[in-house]
């Protein structure tokens, strides 16, 4: 008897073993398929059979899993068609979640920092640098806010300026806080160009003043003192003012010629030019000039160069602007060389004396308006400070590059080059020519 009851309780043992076996086997095989939110346990499988509530169990698992998979691809889904519905816009999209870190940033914004490479769920603070910006942040969060703001963002040694603009959006996997849309967009050359503008009036402003003031004065003394006014000094102020007004009448002559060239219609009158034939014609006349009579000018150009399609008056000024400016700050007796040759299709002109030379330091600026190396001694060379500006517009509208170089006490060498587009008259033939008239 007594070994029937031991049996009994170690097939009764051996069957709860083997039950507690199989109930461990199906959990870990459950977790395992949760964390891989895979449905796993078909029928089958080890424990897929087990009774009581494990069937109900596992196909309540099983629908939650295959509903959070579900969930999942239609989020990526909205986040993907999110991403490339604001991929081609031109403005710069950034999406943050509630604890700063970025979820969505377009094409646009990496070309405006090019430094933000690889950015998605990293926090806004390490790749953005302006404590101007996350105050904006918090300000959306917060609730009302400026509808739009301007941000300076410093890179390195250049600020990039943007305008921008936030707004709450709702978490698209219903996750607790709220996400914050914003549209930047890049100012920075609007910026730039208001920068230009200022300095252009007051610029303006200045060398309009000081003719007009001192034009002024000589006309109120004259107007007050003319009947007692010795004739020498009266004659000197007349002369003066003369002058004055020469110096007025060009200063708005080259802005004028300024407005004209950086108009939507700068008026380029291109025609069948021999480039050799108009620099000798222009430099036999400056030759006859009386300031040019104490300098020695010398004039070389590759046989090579043919006829172009230039505007004949414009590249006359090109010339003249810095022939004219050779004279004007070189000593007497000094040598000016101009020269054409071709190279690597472009025809290269030079303008180079062996005067005082010009300071590194002003180079990168020379040809910005109104800029002076000696302001004091332009003024009284009669220079508007506007004539190298002139001469890098018409060069650009050409089609050309312009450039300066130049070493204190070795002179300086202006350089401007033309594309070499042939007229087409040049090659044809004296018969063909002969039969169209």
């Amino acid at each position: 008897m007594f070994y029937l009851i031991t049996a009994a309780l170690a097939i009764g043992l051996a069957f709860a073993l083997k039950w507690c076996r199989d109930h461990q086997q199906a959990v870990r095989r459950l977790c395992q398929a949760i964390n891989e939110q895979q449905p796993l346990l078909s029928d089958d499988e080890p424990g897929a059979k087990m009774p009581g509530d494990w069937d109900r169990l596992r196909s309540a698992t099983n629908e939650l899993i295959t509903e959070v998979a579900q969930l999942q691809q239609a989020r990526s889904g909205q986040l993907a068609q999110l991403e490339a519905t604001l991929g081609s816009l031109q403005e710069a999209v950034l999406l943050v979640d509630a604890e700063n870190r970025i979820l969505l940033a377009n094409q646009a914004l990496q070309s405006i920092f090019p430094r933000a490479k690889d950015i998605l769920h990293q926090r806004l603070e390490i790749v953005l640098h302006s404590v101007a910006f996350l105050n904006f942040v918090e300000a959306v969060r917060a609730g009302p806010a400026q509808p739009q703001q301007e941000l300076e963002f410093v890179e390195g040694s250049d600020s990039i300026w943007l305008e921008a603009t936030g707004t709450l959006v709702t978490p698209l996997n219903g996750a607790r806080g709220t996400w914050v849309l914003f549209v930047l967009h890049d100012i920075t050359k609007q910026k730039k160009l208001e920068g230009i503008r200022r300095d252009f009036v007051s610029n303006v402003s200045h060398e309009l003043r000081t003719p007009l003031s001192i034009i002024k004065g000589y006309i109120e003394t004259l107007v007050d003192g003319h009947r007692d006014m010795p004739l020498e000094d009266r004659d000197r102020f007349l002369q003066t003012i003369q002058r004055h007004t020469e110096r007025l009448n060009s200063l708005l002559e080259d802005l004028l010629a300024l407005s004209r060239l950086e108009s939507i219609n700068p008026g380029l009158r291109c025609e069948s030019t021999a480039l050799a034939d108009l620099l000798t014609s222009l430099i036999d006349d400056i030759r006859g000039r009386t300031v040019a009579s104490e300098h020695v000018i010398s004039f070389a150009i590759d046989p090579a160069i043919g006829l172009m399609l230039v505007d004949p008056l414009k590249i006359t000024q090109i010339c003249e602007n810095l022939l004219d400016n050779a004279l004007k700050y070189t000593p007497r007796g000094s040598r000016i060389e101009v020269s054409a040759r071709l190279r690597s299709g472009e025809t290269e002109v030079c303008v180079r004396d062996n005067g005082p030379g010009i300071p590194a330091t002003d180079l990168p600026h020379i040809f910005e308006r109104f800029y002076r190396v000696d302001k004091g001694r332009s003024r009284e060379k009669g220079g508007t400070g506007l004539g190298l500006s002139i001469v890098k517009h018409i060069v650009q509208l050409h089609g050309g590059r312009v450039w300066v170089e130049s070493e204190l006490g070795k002179g300086t060498a202006f350089f401007f080059t033309l594309p070499q587009r042939a007229s087409q008259e040049k090659e044809r033939k004296p018969e063909e020519q002969k039969s169209e008239r």
